[in-house]
């Protein structure tokens, strides 16, 4: 296996605002990020220098996982259980500054689910029904490689081969 290591396009040069590629040379390539995370503890556990390592996910996909319909009762539903928390915060705070706790309190918590409950109902109403489900959203990498800088490469490879990390 020979090694080459991997390059930030260009000639080196980060544009401002930008985040620099990762360098090294690959010592490892696991399908799962446990995997990987196993690896470097193993070499940590072995006194590698870790802060020579860095762990690049690959080949990244975007997941979204639809959870459910949305409707009118779950959007305002959900507005007024929002808003109620923060109205109740609000509240309590008002409260333990006045004579009225009770009151501010309640103030709070009436506000609070009002509040909630427009905020969650006008933009559910501008979208006109053009997004009527409620999703998770996650980036999964295809794989994940450890790369180390050029100097300790080859022992990391080592140490992980003979290890039978992943």
């Amino acid at each position: 296996m020979t090694m080459q290591p991997a390059q930030s396009g260009g000639r080196g040069k980060t544009e401002p605002g930008l985040k620099k590629r990762p360098e090294g040379w690959p010592v490892g390539s696991f399908n799962t990020y446990d995997e990987a995370q196993r690896a470097v503890d193993m070499l940590s556990d072995n006194e590698f220098p870790v802060a020579e390592l860095t762990i690049v996910g690959v080949d990244l996909m975007e997941v979204e996982k639809v959870t459910g319909r949305l409707t009118w009762g779950r959007v305002l539903a959900g507005g007024a259980a929002s808003g109620a928390w923060l109205g109740l915060f609000f509240g309590l705070v008002m409260g333990l500054v006045s004579d009225f706790w009770f009151s501010s309190l309640l103030t709070g918590l009436v506000m609070g689910v009002v509040f909630g409950t427009v905020l969650a109902a006008v933009p559910y109403w501008a979208s006109r029904g053009k997004r009527d489900f409620t999703s998770a959203t996650q980036i999964v990498a295809g794989r994940y490689d450890i790369l180390c800088t050029p100097d300790r490469a080859r022992e990391a490879r080592d140490m992980i081969a003979r290890d039978g990390v992943g």
